[in-house]
């Protein structure tokens, strides 16, 4: 069990959260023609939008209802209904993901009210599908934000039912925040290979995997999952949750639809896999693959050898509560010890981590501790590089944002193969933390060079003599 200790600091000096806002707004991005709307001002959408874009690579469609000092006092409810009409008018998106930020949060601003007029004044509209999600910044974290946004999607847009199983092949996969579009990709794969169809709520893997297409410009998001397929959830044979913060997502999905669910905490380590593989097996009835069962002796054998550079080696983390979670659970499985814990949101799932505390702080209560306790590498987004450098210790990129580091967002760390992957990554990273002694250079053997590259060696009877 770990201690949860808060940061008693004032303000937060080394920023490590990302914003709920943000988080909210990334789950509507893995829907397919969905648009997120933040309400606030025109500089709280475009600092996410940066984010995005920096982390992605890729033009992102993000809108504001761009409140400014007089609506700020005055009330913005008119910027919200207009801003629904026009983006339902120009844009005709399926689903507008209705997002608030600390600034409209401060002012009182009700959403849902505000929805309410917006369906009495424009009817015509009636088929933009509009989730409303209240996500003040000034709490929680991009993780929360997300979770958020996903239990709104799952009470607006999917409609109580008694249906289950009447898809059979059909399972649900809620993804967790923590999930980069290469996991997802992954887990599809996954899922698949016991002849299973599923339906992936959000689906980064397919509308922000990187890919080109021939549109130019597109208001709305390209790929992801489609509205039709989320209504009919309830239709599906069974839930698979992926990560702590979705369990209450989970819950309202399985008291709307009776749908049953499996909870795993993260699918990273040998463990972890085997559960989510036991599961879909228990689902489909059918043996595991032997394409699995090969893509699992890999990973022991990743293990054995991999073992002599990870056991022991002392390592600081630093992630939402989701990611921070399943790293410090696959690390402490192979023999480490991770010396620096540090999440921006508490979440009750830390407590059950196998380390001794977690620090609710920023990325300098992790240096602190990184620096007390010796550690060897860190473990956390883009904002710890300077960290890491001031430390004089390597840094592995894990989460979100990851901006100096080209393709991040794509790498996939779950399942048999992406755990495979980050511990021959981590073996590595140890390998070159140890030098071999610097060769031993005799007096004789001068310095200096002629022109042709090649050392001048010194003869017999000049010795005692060096250039």
């Amino acid at each position: 069990m770990a201690e949860i200790i808060h940061s008693k600091k004032a303000l937060a000096v080394n920023p490590l959260k990302v914003s709920q806002p943000i988080g909210a707004s990334l789950a509507f991005l893995g829907l397919a023609k969905s648009l997120p709307l933040m309400h606030g001002s025109q500089g709280c959408t475009a600092f996410g939008k940066v984010f995005f874009v920096r982390h992605f690579r890729e033009p992102i469609p993000l809108q504001t209802t761009a409140m400014d000092q007089v609506s700020s006092i005055m009330g913005a409810d008119d910027n919200v209904i207009e801003a629904l009409r026009t983006l339902s008018d120009k844009s005709k998106p399926d689903i507008i993901g209705l997002v608030t930020t600390g600034l409209s949060e401060t002012q009182g601003t009700d959403i849902r009210r505000c929805l309410r007029d917006f369906r009495t004044k424009f009817p015509e509209f009636a088929h933009v599908a509009v989730v409303p999600v209240n996500t003040p910044d000034y709490v929680g974290c991009l993780e929360s934000g997300y979770a958020l946004a996903i239990e709104s999607l799952i009470e607006t847009l999917v409609p109580e039912s008694q249906s289950v199983g009447k898809r059979p092949k059909q399972v649900n996969v809620l993804a967790s925040a923590m999930l980069t579009p290469g996991d997802i990709e992954a887990i599809k794969e996954w899922v698949e290979a016991f002849g299973l169809r599923p339906i992936v709520v959000p689906d980064i893997g397919d509308s922000l995997d990187g890919h080109l297409v021939e549109a130019e410009t597109s208001s709305l998001t390209l790929g992801g999952t489609p509205r039709s397929e989320i209504e009919i959830m309830g239709e599906s044979t069974a839930t698979l949750v992926v990560g702590p913060s979705l369990h209450k997502a989970a819950n309202i999905l399985k008291a709307r639809t009776g749908v049953p669910d499996y909870h795993f905490e993260g699918l990273m380590g040998l463990d972890d896999c085997d559960a989510f593989t036991q599961a879909l097996a228990e689902i489909s009835g059918k043996p595991v693959p032997e394409r699995i069962e090969r893509h699992r002796a890999q990973l022991q054998d990743a293990m054995v050898d991999s073992h002599f550079m990870i056991g022991f080696a002392r390592v600081a983390l630093a992630a939402d509560p989701d990611l921070l979670g399943m790293q410090a659970r696959f690390l402490t499985g192979m023999g480490a010890e991770v010396v620096s814990a540090v999440s921006p949101h508490k979440h009750e799932s830390l407590a059950g981590l196998p380390i001794a505390k977690v620090i609710i702080g920023d990325l300098e209560d992790m240096e602190k501790e990184a620096r007390a306790t010796g550690a060897q590498f860190i473990i956390a987004n883009s904002h710890a590089a300077e960290t890491a450098q001031r430390l004089g210790l390597p840094l592995m990129r894990a989460g979100f944002p990851q901006y100096d580091h080209v393709g991040g967002y794509a790498r996939t760390w779950v399942g048999y193969r992406g755990t495979r992957q980050a511990l021959f990554d981590l073996a590595n990273l140890m390998l070159g933390q140890h030098h071999e002694l610097e060769p031993y250079r005799s007096i004789y053997w001068a310095d200096d060079r002629d022109g042709a590259g090649k050392p001048h060696v010194i003869s017999s009877s000049a010795v005692g003599l060096v250039h």
